[in-house]
């Protein structure tokens, strides 16, 4: 499918051919979500942590005698009843991250590229690339393209000027073509490529 492709200067610069079995793809929202569910269940910490029974200091002696003071009976200040005391099944250290096939996850980033080609919001530019790392610069060029929420993603390596120019902008987020994913691609709303970056793609995914 043929895509207009666009400069930083939001002039035509010709068209270029999208394949078919990244980008034509049917959506699918259960994929999407399964699969920015697997990316978020890697990111989370998991250094929750509540203290045991057997972790918490003190409670050696029996806090008051078993019988006549006509109050409840306790063996230890450790019981989670106690103020301090332990906390039973609470959260431990663990890692949140689960398995995810190769073959879902690819599946996954094809659907993302497809939907946002099939809403409308796949920008294709010649290059991605300044003369010095001013903010003013390329900030005035993303609203000429109408970028105010985008993801970019370059080929193999970012510009360093554009991406030192870029990563002041609020709402706008650079990555090279080995960092793009489901999560990224969805919370922002519109997708700007580079030519490099549909090449590697394309190679990454068919």
């Amino acid at each position: 499918m043929k895509v207009a492709v666009k400069t930083l200067d939001n002039s035509a610069a010709g068209e270029i051919d999208l394949a078919e079995t990244v980008f034509g793809l049917p959506a699918r929202a259960d994929l999407l979500a399964r699969v920015v569910r697997w990316q978020l269940a890697r990111r989370q910490q998991g250094t929750h942590d509540t203290k045991e029974i057997g972790e918490i200091s003190g409670g050696g002696r029996k806090p008051r005698p078993q019988k006549g003071g006509g109050t409840s009976r306790h063996g230890s200040t450790r019981s989670p009843q106690w103020r301090k005391g332990a906390v039973i099944f609470g959260p431990t250290p663990r890692s949140h991250a689960f398995d995810l096939p190769k073959k879902v996850r690819a599946l996954g980033l094809r659907t993302a590229l497809s939907s946002k080609l099939a809403e409308g919001k796949l920008v294709v530019l010649d290059k991605a690339a300044l003369g010095s790392a001013k903010t003013k610069e390329v900030a005035g060029r993303f609203k000429a393209l109408g970028l105010g929420s985008a993801l970019i993603i370059d080929g193999e390596a970012v510009d360093e000027n554009f991406a030192k120019a870029a990563r002041n902008l609020p709402g706008i987020d650079v990555l090279p073509q080995q960092g793009a994913n489901v999560y990224d691609i969805l919370r922002r709303d519109v997708l700007v490529l580079t030519r490099a970056a549909v090449e590697k793609l394309e190679a990454r995914l068919k």
